[in-house]
């Protein structure tokens, strides 16, 4: 009795299990067709399936903050990030779309501690740049000081740009060399240092010669007043 009670329990068992295997498969193949057709709808709903029939770790939860993130829903992209952040604290793109994320919703101050923590991971000076402009849009303008200039000592790959909005009908590509010296000629205004902000202004333009809002700020700087 206790062997055919153990034997039903197994049949019981496998078919479970052959149905989560065939179910979780099924719905990996429908979310990567609906990510084919551009439905993110579905393919986030898929991925809340996998991520249920996998468990905890499931690695689709890494997925589910891209999708998020390129959508621009920044409020769930923070929620999932930090949740696969308890298990991966070293991974720097999740840490980045988590700063980013905050960042977009307008919580700076917790946006610059996140920075904080990844620039200590990745030394990477686009990473203290954009300290430094939170740190400037929060009015603490001696720490963004103390933060471009960090920016402007790291080393830079030279593949980054930056976008400036020049007017409404115009944006602009800086190399982000350019941009620091750029924001480290705002923030020297903003500390009522005119001739820090002119010298940053005009390594800003031998940077990056056709910057236009940097050349701006440079003239009205040398134009005398009158």
């Amino acid at each position: 009795m206790k062997k055919l009670i153990f034997i039903v329990s197994f049949i019981i068992a496998s078919n479970a299990i052959a149905q989560t295997s065939n179910s979780l498969e099924f719905e990996i193949q429908k979310m990567k067709q609906a990510l084919d057709f551009g439905d993110n709808n579905v393919a986030t709903n898929s991925m809340y399936t996998i991520i249920a029939l996998e468990g905890p770790q499931s690695t689709y939860k890494d997925s589910l903050a891209y999708l998020y993130f390129n959508e621009r829903n920044y409020a769930s992209c923070f929620l999932v990030t930090n949740e696969v952040l308890k298990s991966k604290p070293n991974n720097l793109e999740l840490l980045e779309m988590n700063a980013v994320s905050l960042e977009s919703l307008g919580a700076y101050e917790k946006a610059i501690e996140k920075y904080n923590i990844l620039l200590a991971k990745s030394n990477n000076n686009y990473h203290a740049y954009k300290i430094a402009g939170l740190q400037l849009a929060l009015n603490k303008f001696e720490e963004a000081n103390t933060s471009i200039k960090k920016a402007d000592q790291l080393p830079d790959n030279g593949n980054l740009t930056v976008t400036f909005q020049v007017n409404k009908n115009y944006n602009q590509n800086v190399n982000l060399k350019a941009a620091i010296a750029y924001l480290e000629g705002i923030i020297a205004l903003s500390l009522d240092k005119k001739d820090a902000a002119k010298v940053s202004f005009d390594r800003a333009v031998k940077l990056f010669p056709e910057f236009v809002l940097a050349k701006s700020k440079l003239e009205t700087l040398e134009t005398p007043k009158q």
